[in-house]
């Protein structure tokens, strides 16, 4: 067993948990190592899996943790998470838990489970990539972080849901809604709005405390779904979320677009940023597509399938 902690993940240390699930991973006959350096313990992993000695690669971190790991090693690599993020998204989403008990049964009678992912700009996505105003929030928030992080404000660098009240009031006074433009395609080419304010394109459907923008999203469909909205202001964006939550109504308004789709393209005339799993990603255009078949997950016995 490898367990990778991020430091600075989540709302406290999540240190104290992973050496938890260490001593109890030990109690159950595993090896273990634990580190904080990524590029070590994933290459690590990677020679683990080829010896086929490895059990699974554990991420303490959130759904940005999990994204790390999967993009540092190889297909068939075995991830799971302990949930010490803010979102924890795909914790969620496979019911993974946030306690060191939990886990250490999941690990011992859990099963593997491969699913999709998402590669936006060359990078691999688990659960969603949004562009607009989440994503201009996402990194008013991450740069804070870092800020305090290397103010040695060791407390100032975790984040919780609090962290955004600052950075989403402030989106809501300067951010502007750009017009994109975005290509849906499967075998043919075809553009499907050249007005989109909003944009979201998801592999799982989970997003925000559990908003289902798509409902239909499935990993292991071979596509990827797309919950697009062309109303520009901050009063459309209350209205989707108002509806989104109410059962995922959004998908009756006139002016939102559900597709899917093995590969996108989302482009602007002005500087539109995009977040890929909760971190920034960076700046239009981007191009999307499907990967088949390319996480593996242990998950717990009972886990939900997709």
């Amino acid at each position: 067993m490898l367990i990778s902690v991020n430091p600075k993940a989540g709302r406290s240390s999540p240190r104290q948990r992973a050496e938890e699930l260490r001593e109890r991973l030990k109690e159950r006959g595993y090896q273990v190592e634990l580190g904080i350096d990524l590029g070590e313990i994933t290459a690590r992993a990677n020679e683990l899996r080829r010896n086929a000695r490895l059990r699974a690669l554990v991420g303490v971190g959130g759904d940005g943790t999990a994204a790390e790991l999967v993009n540092r090693t190889e297909p068939g690599t075995p991830i799971t998470l302990l949930a010490a993020g803010t979102a924890n998204l795909l914790s969620k989403h496979f019911r993974w838990g946030s306690t060191p008990k939990r886990l250490t049964e999941t690990i011992t009678q859990g099963r593997l489970l491969t699913i999709d992912a998402g590669r936006a700009n060359g990078r691999l996505f688990l659960v969603m990539v949004g562009c607009g105003f989440d994503a201009y929030t996402v990194r008013q928030v991450h740069a804070q972080r870092e800020e305090n992080y290397r103010q040695g404000a060791k407390k100032g660098a975790h984040i919780s849901y609090f962290s955004y009240i600052k950075p989403v009031l402030k989106s809501l006074s300067d951010y502007k809604y750009p017009k994109m433009t975005i290509e849906a395609a499967n075998s043919e080419s075809e553009t499907v709005a050249s007005d989109a304010r909003w944009a979201f394109i998801f592999n799982l459907n989970r997003y925000g405390w559990g908003i289902p923008l798509a409902p239909h999203a499935r990993g292991n469909d071979g596509r990827l779904d797309l919950t697009m909205m062309r109303g520009g202001s901050v009063f459309q964006g209350l209205k989707y979320t108002a509806f989104a939550q109410c059962g995922g109504l959004h998908r009756i308004l006139s002016d939102v677009v559900l597709k899917q789709a093995k590969t996108f393209r989302i482009v602007s005339e002005a500087e539109v940023p995009y977040q890929l799993d909760g971190d920034p990603g960076g700046m239009l255009p981007l191009e999307i597509e499907t990967v088949e078949n390319r996480l593996t997950l242990l998950v717990p016995e009972r886990s939900r399938q997709f």
